[in-house]
């Protein structure tokens, strides 16, 4: 029997949301990935590295999931129920876990990595990324693209400005990376598809992606999320454009 809005509502807004762990999901929405391969990319650079820094962890999911960590392996992370468990999931790795505000100044002294590694940062402070880097560094990070998911954004938010479309594009970040006196090796960009099955993936979704739709509440937005579980059920998963892009920089020698 199939359930009702109110039950698959209920209970994607009851379950817990810390980390960056997406499991929850299963069965209820699909994520095209990338075809470059992050993870596989990462490992690969840590493998080679002597001191690297992991920046917005997350619950520290992607970072342990690497076949081996350089010698000295730092993550950051803001959110507190994230610096918990990244803490939990990285220290028995060797990693060490730091809370920090993702502002800058990043808490740690000039040229202290040969490597600096970050997956969905919520913002890139370049300068800092530049700083802490040694001569011959790198910097290797995916990111989400401009207007990603905004079919799902739009759904809520109404139609978006042209800023707010074509923020964080990967022109820009190359710009800002070069700006920083970083040089851009790799650059190279996805247009991917998310499909939502059901009411409570998009429930589950905007309440762990919070800068979707900024103050995203069940109780707010119960209308509108009826009315796409309307949709959804008359028409089949809800279907939105993801983008994302794959930066790699380095510091000059």
């Amino acid at each position: 029997m199939a359930r009702t809005f109110d039950e698959l509502v209920a209970e994607a807004a009851a379950v817990p949301v810390e980390g960056w762990d997406f499991s929850w999901l299963d069965g209820r929405a699909v994520e095209e990935r990338p075809p470059w391969g992050y993870q596989r990319l990462m490992s690969e650079r840590l493998a080679g590295a002597g001191a690297a820094l992991d920046v917005q962890t997350g619950g520290g999911e992607v970072l342990a999931g690497a076949e081996r960590l350089p010698p000295a392996m730092v993550a950051t992370e803001g959110w507190p129920p994230n610096v918990d468990k990244a803490t939990r999931l990285l220290h028995p790795l060797g990693a060490v876990v730091v809370a920090d505000a993702d502002r800058p100044p990043l808490p740690f002294a000039a040229e202290a990595f040969d490597l600096v590694v970050s997956r969905h940062p919520v913002a890139v402070h370049w300068a800092e990324i530049a700083r802490v880097l040694r001569p011959g560094g790198r910097y290797l990070s995916q990111q989400v693209g401009p207007a990603s998911v905004f079919e799902l954004v739009e759904f809520f938010l109404g139609p978006q400005p042209e800023e707010v479309r074509r923020a964080r594009h990967p022109d820009d970040a190359r710009r800002a990376a070069e700006a920083a006196g970083l040089e851009v090796v790799d650059l190279r960009t996805a247009e991917l598809h998310t499909e939502f099955r059901d009411i409570g993936a998009v429930v589950y979704f905007l309440r762990k992606v919070v800068w979707m739709v900024p103050g995203f509440t069940v109780d707010e937005h119960r209308e509108r999320l009826r009315d796409l579980h309307a949709l959804i059920e008359a028409e089949g998963p809800f279907t939105a454009t993801t983008t994302r892009f794959l930066i790699e920089a380095r510091k000059p020698a």
